[in-house]
């Protein structure tokens, strides 16, 4: 997944009144963004300020600095994050580490009866936070409301602490026991990516907060809201002041994560060269990093697929979130006779409304910012220039009522091997074709490239299926399914070049993140014993 853009300057941002602010909305999310302005604390899409989160408090930071948060549709400007001050960031991670000291003492079943109450909350409030999602990141209202339920199911999955916390214990001699008790690390960090505002988040606050730890947010600066929002609801949940804390800002923050000494371990979701650093310099100051970074996920189309499910299939996980996903199948390799599919596979993604995520219908929202567009509109040429050709071309849509939005529409280039677009992550509503003969070679392609967060074949042979699980080596694997994302009772295995770090997220991997074990081996002789047995003598002596 790409990192959120981490502006190495960040200009000044000049004040806008709200009127001009608010006139580009549409008529369809002027009144979401009014509605969330009134009702919570911490975020606005009206045009005042995003808060800090701090010690329990929503706190206006004092930073000279601030970035604005544009609706993608339209370009108009919601709201404005502060590139957090040292001093704030301190703040932060101190209350952190105040918090700490009691919460990691606070009884499992107290960290439980949270994650239960948050998920409660969390349903109650989905069309808020979707909203949220649909204003800042432009997704369309279903998919904003998926971002939120794979998060929720992480927190669901959290609530399960008391049994996936058990430790282990065993008599290793006469009298004498060891045994293992998993222990909180200490304060946490998260640095989220714009892609899913709500889903990472969920990712890391309810798996750090069962285990004992404590935590510093850092959200997107392209789309804070939604993690504003959960921070609130976390608060109301019960979760103590200070357990979860959320800063803003860009290089600055992300360097002070890295830096901080109190700070034990840091999960990332972003980008290659970001994810890089934060590795690089997390781990060189001691802490345990998790980083998933980027994919160019391959679908298999066999023959013998069932045809209807294996088009749709691939339409839905190309261009769905406008391409904006780590998982989005991006590279389709057609086996044999299934290369006469192609023009019916053109044919259902020209079928695919482009417009603003609140619009009835809408299957393809803009991209997050005119840079993102500038971007994938210049791999979808290169594609031409590198000897491809352009099938489908989504460059120049024109979306009615959205002049100004990152509009780019659904577009299929057949491209090969070692050009740009197939080579580099284009991170939008691109589906870049390859063809081979068999699917020996298509295995072959798969294993040979960079990324391996995950690979679907779509056939319905059991041992063609079989062939492809045991010979491919990407981490997350789907057979008829496109988006093979592991649910969080198990854990997120993408491998080669989309990790860093050894341990993933959530499930399994999550509860060892989080936890470090201790070890204890007690000797209690039986005949120390002092005697059970009651007297009923008058005592004769102190």
């Amino acid at each position: 997944m790409p990192a959120p853009r981490i502006p190495l300057r960040i200009p000044k941002s000049r004040y806008f009144s709200t009127s001009t602010r608010l006139q580009a909305l549409s008529a369809a999310a002027l009144p979401k963004a009014e509605q969330i302005s009134a009702e919570w604390k911490g975020t606005n899409a009206t045009g005042a300020n995003t808060k800090n989160f701090i010690g329990g408090q929503f706190v206006e930071s004092k930073s000279s600095e601030w970035i604005d948060v544009h609706d993608p549709s339209t370009q108009t400007v919601l709201t404005r994050v502060p590139q957090t001050t040292a001093d704030e960031f301190n703040q932060a991670v101190d209350a952190a580490s105040q918090a700490f000291k009691t919460w990691s003492r606070t009884s499992v079943l107290t960290r439980q009866k949270f994650a239960l109450e948050l998920q409660h909350l969390l349903r109650k409030n989905a069309d808020a936070i979707a909203a949220s999602i649909v204003l800042e990141q432009g997704k369309t209202l279903a998919d904003a409301h998926g971002d939120l339920l794979r998060g929720l199911q992480v927190v669901e999955t959290a609530a399960g602490i008391t049994s996936t916390l058990l430790g282990d214990k065993i008599e290793v001699s006469k009298d004498m026991d060891t045994y293992v008790r998993r222990v909180p690390l200490g304060v946490c960090a998260s640095i989220a990516p714009f892609n899913f505002p709500a889903m990472i988040p969920l990712w890391t606050i309810p798996m750090a907060a069962v285990t004992g730890n404590t935590l510093v947010l850092k959200p997107s600066e392209r789309d804070p809201g939604a993690a504003m929002m959960i921070a609130e609801l976390c608060q109301k949940a019960g979760l103590p002041d200070g357990v979860l804390n959320v800063v803003h800002g860009g290089v600055p923050t992300v360097n002070a994560i890295c830096d901080h000494p109190a700070i034990k371990a840091i999960s990332f979701v972003g980008g290659d060269k970001a994810g890089k650093h934060i590795y690089d310099r997390g781990t060189q100051n001691g802490k345990r990093v998790q980083a998933n970074l980027g994919a160019k996920n391959h679908a298999i189309l066999m023959p013998d697929a069932n045809k209807n499910l294996a088009l749709n299939s691939i339409v839905g996980a190309a261009f769905g979130a406008a391409g904006q996903r780590c998982m989005a199948v991006s590279v389709a390799i057609l086996v044999g006779e299934a290369q006469s599919w192609l023009p019916e596979l053109v044919e259902r993604a020209k079928r695919l409304k482009v417009s603003g995520g609140f619009e009835s219908g809408t299957d393809v929202g803009p991209l997050i910012s005119p840079a993102a567009k500038e971007r994938v509109v210049r791999l979808i040429t290169s594609a031409e220039e590198d000897g491809g050709e352009i099938i489908l071309d989504g460059r120049s849509v024109s979306v009615p009522g959205y002049p100004q939005g990152s509009f780019v529409g659904p577009t299929i280039v057949k491209a090969g091997v070692g050009m740009r677009c197939y080579d580099q992550e284009i991170f939008g509503p691109v589906l870049v074709v390859l063809h081979a003969e068999t699917l020996d070679e298509a295995i072959e392609v798969i294993n040979n490239n960079r990324y391996g967060n995950g690979a679907a074949i779509f056939t319905q042979s059991g041992a063609t299926a079989r062939k492809f699980e045991s010979e491919i080596n990407a981490g997350q694997l789907g057979v008829n399914v496109p988006i093979p994302v592991p649910l969080p009772m198990f854990s997120w295995s993408g491998n080669k070049g989309s990790v860093l770090g050894d341990v993933g997220f959530y499930g399994k991997s999550g509860i060892n993140f989080y936890t470090q074990n201790k070890t204890i081996t007690s000797l209690w002789r039986a005949e120390d014993a002092i005697s059970n047995r009651a007297s009923v003598n008058m005592p004769t002596h102190h």
